[in-house]
This record gives C-alpha cells, structure tokens and sequence, in this order.
C-alpha cells in the first residue's frame, strides 16, 4: 500500500525522483539536506516508499509523538528522540544495524529547519560505530528533483569529512533557499 501511496503522491506534486540508490548497499546511513522545511519529510518519504520501495526509520523529536500524530509518525518510520536529557544513542542505534539484516536511517544533519552552520555530527558517529556507508541524498525544490548522488565512506576526520559533505550540497536547494546550506 505504501508503494502506491508514494508514487501517486510524487507523480501529483510533479516530483521527479532519480532511483539510483546502489542495490547492494542494505545498510546505510541516509544524510538528507538541506533540511529547510516539513515538505522535506513527507515528500521524502513518498520518494523512500514509492521509487525506492524501502521503509526508512528516523530520529524525530519526542515532543510531537502524542495521539493520532504519534501513530502516523511511527507508521511513517519515526523514533521518538528526548533531546533534552542524554542518552546512549549513538549505542542503541548501532546496535540496531546489528541485529538487522537491511536498516536505512535518514538523519538531516542540519538539525533544524532553519540556518544552521554546525551540523550535528551524530549520524557521522553513528556510521562510523555501526561500520555502515553515510549514503548522500538531497531534495532540490527549485527543480523538483530529488535523489542519492554518492556514497560517502568515514574516513575518520569528522571535522573534515562534514565540511566536505557539506560542499557537495552547495548546488542544492530546499523550499527556503535563504535557510539552506552555505560554503564555510
């Protein structure tokens, strides 16, 4: 139902989604960005369940999880997250690639839907400690297109591999270009 769901609603919003996700990548951490606007959830989840016909899990604040939002949401593929107090998720998510066989987690490093020059770095953390691939997606509301464009490999420099992630989303754009990403 979900695969029907999603391609209709691409099709009608006039989305074009490029489906080259690698067949053998199973595993992956999923960077979406630039994160400017709740349009970003829902047509990308239209895109994971109709073009590239996966469930996808990802981290939302728990503040919104309260009923029928809440059910819809982990419908949806969300995890609520308490951003206020610290947890040890960087572990559970790992152990999370661990005991499954196929698991995409999208994370928008942004962190916010507005400007934000300091990316979070937890989804690198969480790559790197679940020994998974950070797979590069983006959706580009000027051309209505949207898609993965590389796979990315930790190479350990955290600090140097984000600033140069960050660089090859410079040509896209969200739904609020002025909030989008900027060149350090």
């Amino acid at each position: 139902m979900k695969k029907q769901i999603g391609k209709l609603m691409i099709r009608m919003m006039g989305w074009k989604i490029h489906p080259e996700l690698p067949p053998e990548i199973k595993k992956c951490v999923l960077v979406m960005a630039p994160h400017t606007s709740n349009w970003d959830f829902f047509i990308g989840s239209m895109a994971f369940w109709g073009i590239y016909q996966i469930d996808v899990k990802l981290l939302i604040k728990k503040e919104i999880f309260f009923p029928p939002l809440s059910w819809v949401l982990k419908w949806m593929g969300g995890i609520p997250v308490d951003r206020k107090n610290k947890t040890n998720l960087t572990q559970v998510i790992s152990d999370m690639y661990a005991q499954q066989d196929e698991l995409t987690m999208v994370f928008t490093p942004e962190g916010t839907r507005s400007y934000n020059p300091r990316w979070r770095k937890g989804f690198y953390y969480i790559a790197q400690q679940a020994n998974v691939p950070i797979v590069l997606g983006f959706l580009d509301f000027p051309s209505k297109t949207g898609g993965v464009f590389k796979v990315f490999h930790p190479t350990g420099d955290v600090d140097q591999d984000i600033a140069e992630i960050k660089k090859m989303y410079l040509n896209y754009k969200g739904r609020f270009p002025d909030q989008g990403i900027i060149a350090d």
